[in-house]
């Protein structure tokens, strides 16, 4: 074993000891995260609104801090483009937090379009390669092609829900692999 095979070995053996150390702490991040996704799936319009308002907090603070930081460094040719782009932000956000129904809707159709254009980006770059598995990467595909589409046909009502679900979804699965990885690294044998 070489000196980096070693040291890798040895980094590994000690993130595992401190994950075994603290399972609890990942266990109970877990089951809050499902939680939060559950409740997230059982009101999506809720979950939906208060994306749409973390959003545009965020934006509003990004905005604040990239038109500061402009003017810091004013000098090096780049003002306009942070002026810029600190407007942009500071406008969005604006908007976001003043309608955010009404920015839930817009961001909806954004991903509806995504969805569809990357569905079809998949599709043909799978069906041009003669790659194994390429029937899964045309699958993959197809999947999104198809979530797009239904929500593209269902907008703007799905601009209400599809943001809240899509959290909801990801917060429960990201809860589940959490709880999974606690009882994983919870039966670790302890470092010697």
């Amino acid at each position: 074993m070489n000196q980096y095979d070693a040291a890798r070995s040895s980094a590994f053996a000690d993130m595992a000891e401190h994950l075994r150390r603290n399972w609890g702490w990942l266990m109970a991040l877990g089951v809050l995260l499902l939680i939060l996704g559950v409740i997230a799936l059982a009101d999506s319009v809720a979950a939906t609104v208060v994306s749409a308002l973390v959003f545009g907090w965020i934006l509003l603070v990004a905005g604040i801090v990239e038109g500061v930081q402009a003017f810091r460094h004013r000098a090096s040719g780049h003002l306009l483009l942070h002026v810029l782009n600190a407007v942009l932000a500071l406008v969005v956000g604006v908007v976001l937090l003043q309608n955010p129904v009404g920015g839930a809707i817009g961001l909806t159709l954004l991903l509806a379009v995504y969805f569809v254009v990357a569905g079809v980006f998949r599709i043909v770059a799978a069906w041009s390669t003669h790659a194994p598995g390429r029937g899964w990467l045309i699958f993959n595909g197809i999947v999104t092609l198809v979530l797009g589409l239904l929500v593209w046909s269902q907008w703007p009502v799905s601009g209400l829900w599809v943001i809240g679900v899509f959290i909801g979804i990801d917060l429960i699965v990201a809860g589940w692999s959490q709880i999974m990885t606690a009882m994983a690294v919870r039966n670790l044998p302890a470092r010697a």
